[in-house]
């Protein structure tokens, strides 16, 4: 993990770039996010920061978070997460992360809890079949049905699908495009959706996924041994 940056999620707009397309993004309020502890390899074993994000009344700590807060001078506050940084090394205690760290361009991973809907059913939460209702179903065509235990095992195998609460966790959507940075406004700009409601806060870093592949154009194989990939003609006749 090179950069990183906590935010949160503004809402989402539309822009258009330079052809005149629309661009659907979700605008991040990134940062600015203050160091509030430093990883040494001396010290702990390895090399990294703790960020934190959103200023917060000090009657609003409990001790312990009040106490490890002090050591980074006045900064308080609600939000820390540690992160591995390309330049973590140069970094301080007190030292601020804004926008800016991204560039347009860049990919990046972003992580939020998504919505929580409530208690739902099997159809709602799983995408279960419902029963047919002919003769005999009764009042229970939307209900998981049979668990299909009996004497052997006597229990239900751990991971069954079944009725409860629906969201509210973690999720990562990975590789999305930087579109636009307003290093003025704290603003990210992210190209498509991103976990989580208004106002919820997320955490913006480095793609896992490294994209070298350039996919050619649609119809076109890139495969040499192809006739489409020897001469595109052939593989346009085709489809006359």
């Amino acid at each position: 993990m090179k950069k990183a940056i906590i935010g949160k999620k503004v809402g989402m707009t539309q822009i258009f770039d330079e052809a005149g397309k629309v661009i659907p993004v979700t605008l991040i309020e990134a940062g600015p996010c203050t160091v509030v502890q430093k990883k040494t390899s001396e010290k702990d074993g390895y090399e990294a920061v703790q960020l934190g994000y959103e200023d917060v009344a000090e009657k609003k700590l409990t001790k312990p978070e009040a106490g490890h807060l002090k050591k980074a001078g006045e900064a308080r506050k609600k939000v820390l997460k540690e992160f591995k940084l390309e330049n973590s090394d140069s970094l301080n205690v007190g030292d601020e992360v804004k926008a800016d760290t991204f560039v347009p361009g860049d990919r990046v991973d972003v992580t939020g809890i998504s919505k929580g809907k409530g208690y739902a059913g099997v159809i709602k939460r799983w995408g279960a079949h419902r029963l047919k209702e002919t003769h005999g179903t009764g009042p229970v065509h939307r209900h998981a049905g049979s668990m299909g235990s009996s004497t052997d095992p006597s229990r239900i195998f751990k991971g069954k699908i079944g009725a409860g609460h629906l969201g509210s966790e973690q999720v990562t959507v990975m590789n999305l495009d930087v579109i636009q940075v307003d290093s003025e406004l704290n603003l990210i700009a992210v190209r498509g959706a991103i976990p989580g409601p208004k106002g919820g806060v997320v955490f913006l870093h480095n793609s896992a996924k490294n994209v070298t592949e350039v996919k050619g154009a649609a119809g076109v194989s890139t495969n040499p041994q192809k006739a489409s990939g020897r001469n595109p003609q052939k593989a346009s006749a085709r489809n006359r």
